[in-house]
């Protein structure tokens, strides 16, 4: 050996020497002389540790030969007694082996302050030298709590790369990082769409729907398993348009129409709070049908010369005009035969052929004659029992008799043709209904259906206002056939019985009304009309495309009586009254219960029985046919609106923290209006802003609503999206009455009374209206106002000449000064242009008496505002001397 390692071994063994001595054992042993001369060597080394929590860690040193083997730690020998000795021998080479193994304590860690780590080693001796091991470093095991950097979560669009960082927390050892998605394992080897980098942060490829989700970043060593909050990743498509259907057909099936085409956001659909697509799903086009052509007849051709068989024949082709574009074919035979006369026969009959063939003839006459007997007296069995049905119907034998005209003998069967006087000292017109079943003649009305018989004898009228219970009248309407399909509906139902001085229904709140003017019921003859309002989940249209229900559904009736002049039918609509933007239609249903369209509206013939005024918010219908109408509207292009009425309820009494706001969204008509009041009254409701007007495109978008600017520190909503929709279908079809959003509020304290927001109602891709609320929720405890419902006072029935502003003698007057045209114009066209109808005037020249047309639409249009004085004014204008007559009074009347 070299002078330096010996001097080394001899300054360690002097170092432990003396340290054995103060040791009260010594871990010695000698070696057998065979193995005097070899240096020990290390079968064990001692490994480093961590301490978990506070169990110590054991350190394991084994070396062959030895004779003594120790701890030293830190700089510092361990204790003799802190080391457990075991020696045995290896079999293989016959070798003493020693193994000596000590306990290192947390205790004994933590007394090491600074920068230096606790370590040990393990130093073996033999008789030839020493041997040290590698130095163990032991440590404290731990794991912080909070990450240095957690996940933050995203949304991204689908395909695109996502990065979620992920810094674990500081721990001894240094923490292993795995990711999970929705509490499961990601990995990468599985799925290579997913990268873990070196610095523990995740990366998505490309994202996919199916990577949407919950990711967590979780840290763990020996000591513990720390997880970060959750970042939510949410992968959105944006929606791409489908390719444009073809073309619809035309909408006309002769002349301009419109077809369409459509497409949808499927391609892909907008997921996950994905934009929507931008730009139209509908696109119309204008369109032009080609009109089918019906065939027409030829001129009939020459005869032909008589034939062998004592016939000649001539024919006809059709092609005046040929039939074209799905037109019909020529009805009736194309060629024609007829018999010569015997002069013109070559070959003629005779003998008993000529008698077969007349008596023959004389046969077919009879059984003519037989057969057409039959027919007249069924005919006159079945006239005899309608007859007996009228005779004991009530409402046709009885009459009205007004004042200071007596009855005239039961003998006569004209009583209803007695002009009344109308110059008396009062315009009431008051009188008695009573039954004639004493008269030798009957009514003959054969002119529409009949009713049952009135249950009492009598009828009085009072100041024109008739008086009856109106239950008694519906329940007996309904029992007739075609009526009882009618609404039991008392509210909404309204009838009165008329002769030819007219007279008016009005079912009050709902902006319907009925004019049945003078002379429009003929003479002799008194009617029993009534006057009702469909619901619409009672009477379903077929609407189709862009169809939509623009006016309530009204039926008056009874169907099939005969008028001698149109009344008027007004009811409220909810369009935009721009006839630019609209084909609108007016439907009626027949008996069988199908809608048929019986009025295009711009394009009305004064030949046709019915006329229409579409004003901005009233439709006035002219018609000569009572039945079931309704306005039904088609949209041109997308400008086409309806208005819709928004309308606001709230709980009246509130003694929760909870407090619902209602948006009633219904069409712009006064019977919804009426209906939802009602509704709301019985469920004890409470106004909290006036009704507001909002017009809804045909647009294909939904409508939204929304709640903003509450008092955060008062109030809060429990709604958990920002908006509420209503789908665009369910407005424009009117398949639903009552369509409303509710809005949940709670306020944090029952002390709390007021509340101020902003209501913001818009359609989806479009202008909206915002409207501020402000009102204290129990200031005002009342109900629904009744004062609603009680808007129009008027009697429902109005009969004879108090249902008119003018006058019957006026009227007459003024009729006939305008009737007759003028050289100057001071006629009615003047009147027309007067009272801004002159778009009518086609309309008014086709009727016996223009004026008195006017005159009707000016009544039903200022019953209950009219001022006659307004239109004296007009008459004076006019050069009129008759305008004097309107200054006269009542008794002069």
């Amino acid at each position: 050996q070299s002078p330096l390692p010996l001097a080394l071994s001899c300054l360690m063994w002097a170092e432990l020497e003396s340290w054995l001595k103060s040791s009260e054992h010594a871990a010695t042993a000698t070696l057998p002389a065979a193995f005097s001369d070899l240096l020990p060597h290390f079968l064990v080394e001692p490994e480093d540790e961590y301490i978990v929590k506070n169990k110590p860690v054991t350190l394991t040193c084994r070396s062959t030969p030895a004779t003594q083997i120790y701890f030293k730690c830190n700089g510092e020998w361990v204790h003799q007694d802190d080391h457990l000795i075991e020696r045995t021998v290896d079999p293989a080479t016959a070798l003493p082996v020693m193994q000596v193994t000590i306990d290192i304590t947390r205790q004994q860690v933590e007394k090491i302050f600074g920068l230096d780590e606790y370590w040990c080693q393990c130093v073996a001796w033999s008789t030839t030298g020493t041997q040290k091991s590698q130095k163990a470093y032991i440590r404290i095991a731990y794991l912080r709590k909070n990450f240095e950097e957690e996940p933050q979560g995203k949304e991204v669009a689908l395909d695109q790369e996502v990065l979620l960082r992920c810094h674990p927390p500081e721990g001894v050892p240094q923490a292993e990082v795995e990711w999970q998605r929705n509490e499961d394992v990601v990995n990468p080897v599985s799925d290579p769409n997913f990268f873990i980098t070196a610095d523990h942060n995740l990366v998505i490829k490309k994202a996919r729907l199916a990577d949407t989700g919950n990711y967590t970043c979780v840290a763990k060593n020996i000591v513990a398993r720390r997880k970060s909050t959750s970042a939510t990743v949410l992968v959105y498509v944006n929606g791409g348009w489908s390719t444009w259907t073809t073309w619809s057909s035309c909408s006309a099936v002769c002349g301009r129409g419109w077809q369409k085409r459509s497409r949808s956001c499927t391609n892909p659909t907008p997921l996950n709070g994905g934009t929507s697509c931008e730009g139209q799903n509908v696109q119309k086009s204008a369109c032009v049908a080609t009109c089918p052509v019906d065939g027409g007849w030829s001129e009939w051709s020459k005869w032909s010369a008589c034939g062998a068989d004592c016939s000649m024949w001539r024919s006809r082709e059709c092609t005046q005009p040929s039939p074209g574009t799905g037109g019909k074919e020529c009805q009736g035979l194309d060629l024609q035969s007829l018999n010569c006369t015997s002069e013109q026969c070559p070959q003629t009959v005779s003998g008993a052929e000529d008698v077969a063939l007349y008596v023959g003839m004389v046969a077919v006459a009879l059984c003519l004659t037989l057969l057409l007997i039959v027919v007249v007296l069924v005919y006159r069995r079945k006239k005899e029992g309608l007859d007996a049905d009228v005779a004991d119907s009530s409402i046709l034998t009885t009459g009205f008799q007004p004042m200071g005209i007596k009855p005239s003998k039961p003998e006569n069967s004209h009583l209803l043709t007695i002009q009344p006087d109308l110059t008396t000292t009062t315009t009431s017109y008051q009188g008695t209904l009573r039954s004639r079943h004493d008269a030798t003649g009957k009514f003959s009305m054969t002119n529409g259906p009949l009713l049952d018989p009135l249950p009492n004898g009598s009828h009085t009228l009072h100041n024109g206002k008739l008086n009856s219970d109106p239950a008694e009248f519906v329940s007996r309407l309904s029992t007739q056939s075609y009526f009882k399909t009618l609404p039991r509906d008392v509210a909404n139902t309204s009838y009165g019985t008329f002769n030819f001085l007219g007279g008016r229904l009005t079912i009050p709140n709902t902006g319907i009304s009925l004019l049945i003017p003078p002379e429009a019921i003929p003479r002799g003859k008194i009617y029993e009309i009534y006057l009702t309002v469909q619901r619409k989940e009672d009477l379903r249209l077929p609407l189709a495309g862009c169809q939509t229900l623009l006016s309530p559904v009204v039926s008056c009736g009874p169907p099939g009586v005969v008028l001698s002049r149109p009344v008027i039918l007004s009811m409220d609509h909810c369009s935009d009254a721009c006839l630019d933007n609209w084909a609108v239609r007016l439907k009626k249903q027949n008996y069988e219960g199908a809608w048929e369209d019986v009025l295009l509206m711009g394009e009305e013939l004064v030949s046709e029985p019915y006329y229409c005024q579409l004003e901005a918010e009233t439709c006035r219908l002219f018609t000569e046919q009572l039945g079931t109408l309704a306005l039904v509207g088609e949209s041109l292009h997308m400008g086409a609106a309806k208005r819709l009425r928004l309308v606001l309820f709230s709980d009246a009494y509130c003694s929760t923290l909870e407090y619902n706001i209602r948006v009633y969204c219904m069409d712009d008509t006064q019977d919804v209006f009426k209906e939802v009041m009602q509704m709301e009254r019985q469920l004890g409701g409470r106004l909290i802003d006036e009704p507001h007007v909002l017009l809804f495109k045909d647009s294909y978008h939904n409508l939204r609503l929304s709640i903003h600017d509450m008092p955060q520190a008062h109030w809060r909503s429990k709604l958990l999206a920002g908006y509420q929709e209503i789908p665009f279908y369910h407005i424009w079809n009117g398949s639903q009455r009552y369509l409303h959003c509710t809005f949940t509020l709670e306020r944090l304290s029952l002390s709390t009374c007021e509340l101020t927001c902003q209501l913001c109602v818009w359609q989806v891709e479009g202008e909206g209206q915002s409207f501020s609320l402000d009102f204290n929720i129990a200031k005002d405890t009342r109900a629904v106002d009744s004062e609603f419902l009680l808007m129009d006072s008027n009697a429902t029935a109005l009969a004879g000449p108090s249902a008119f502003q003018i006058p019957y003698l006026i009227r007459q007057k003024i009729c006939s000064s305008l009737d007759a045209p003028c050289p100057n114009g001071s006629d009615w066209r003047m009147l027309a242009q007067r009272l801004k109808l002159e778009r009518h005037m086609s309309f008014f020249a086709s009727k016996a008496s223009p004026t008195s047309v006017i005159l009707d639409l000016w009544e039903a249009q200022h019953f209950h505002s009219g001022n006659i004085n307004q239109l004296a004014t007009v008459m004076a204008d006019i050069g009129k001397q008759e305008a004097m007559i309107f200054l006269v009074s009542d008794g002069e009347c």
